[in-house]
């Protein structure tokens, strides 16, 4: 039986397709039930001041729901901000952040040392996976065994 899973976009933005229903089978798996809440950054004030006692927006919240569920709540607006201190693309941050996410689902933490490079770790394997590309274009895929060569568009 497959747990299941549903995206929620409350912004009315356009946002960048992610494998995301993958990345949830692959890291949290295939009986986790998983719901993707991407919201304003009003919304994301409010939740994370009223969980986290933290009176800000954030980029992304993770919200054990039980044992086998969780919600993850990402703020677009504040992602967008971040393009630039993070050095990535708008896609390549959010497919990040969405990672990050779903690895706290799983348990993992970032507040003592050796869980931060545990976490660091994970998160390295499975942007690199989904997202990254090295200068010559290539990119991981094991489904074609192995790297494929991404083409570039002409403009």
């Amino acid at each position: 039986m497959s747990g299941e899973f549903s995206i929620i976009n409350t912004t009315g933005k356009r946002l960048p397709r992610l494998p995301v229903l993958q990345l949830k089978n692959e890291i949290l798996g295939k009986r986790y039930s998983l719901s993707v809440a991407y919201v304003d950054e009003q919304t994301s004030q409010e939740i994370n001041k009223k969980y986290r006692k933290r009176n800000k927006p954030t980029n992304v919240l993770s919200f054990n729901l039980s044992a086998n569920s969780g919600e993850i709540i990402l703020c677009p607006d504040v992602i967008e901000k971040e393009v630039a201190k993070f050095e990535r693309s708008f896609r390549e941050l959010f497919g990040f952040l969405v990672i990050h996410g779903m690895l706290h689902l799983k348990g993992m933490e970032h507040s003592s040392k050796l869980g931060r490079v545990a976490m660091e770790i994970e998160e390295k394997k499975y942007d690199q996976k989904y997202f990254s590309r090295n200068r010559r274009g290539l990119r991981d895929d094991s489904g074609h065994r192995g790297r494929i060569h991404q083409r570039r568009k002409i403009s």
